[in-house]
């Protein structure tokens, strides 16, 4: 189908070990869940656990889906919980965090954080200067709007 295509875009996530690591949290915690509705006694306790199973089924899929695609006319930051699509003439900049600074059509200052590019200690240095240079491009694609 050809309206279903995204528009051309860049898209900046971290290095495949990264995004398995991002997963984690909603892998491990899906597990205990699993581990919960099987050991539970009524049918309330194991529905409440397929709630939460699918809950971090979510996370783990977000986890490694995080990042940020650049496109002509906009941004879309995605994270664990949300994805915030900024219009490009919005974006005011981005901080070393990194995040995206911007400004709402209020008028109200904002920032979002790119929390899949930012530097964590005891990370890998190829692992670093990819998430560096993600950020750098985002800068760039930033500065030219």
């Amino acid at each position: 189908m050809a309206g279903s295509r995204r528009p051309p875009g860049t898209e900046l996530v971290p290095a495949p070990v990264n995004r398995a690591a991002n997963a984690v949290p909603g892998l491990a915690a899906g597990l205990g869940a699993l581990w919960y509705g099987a050991e539970a006694g009524s049918g309330w306790q194991r529905v409440a656990a397929l709630v939460v199973l699918a809950g971090c089924g979510v996370l783990a899929v977000r986890g490694y889906r995080a990042g940020v695609r650049c496109e002509a006319r906009r941004i879309a930051v995605r994270g664990y919980v949300w994805t915030r699509v900024i219009p490009r003439e919005a974006v005011t900049g981005v901080t070393d965090l990194p995040a995206v600074r911007w400004t709402s059509p209020g008028g109200r200052r904002r920032w979002t954080p790119v929390t899949a590019l930012a530097a964590v200690s005891g990370e890998l240095g190829s692992v670093r200067s990819r998430k560096r240079g993600h950020t750098a491009r985002l800068r760039r694609w930033a500065a030219r709007g």
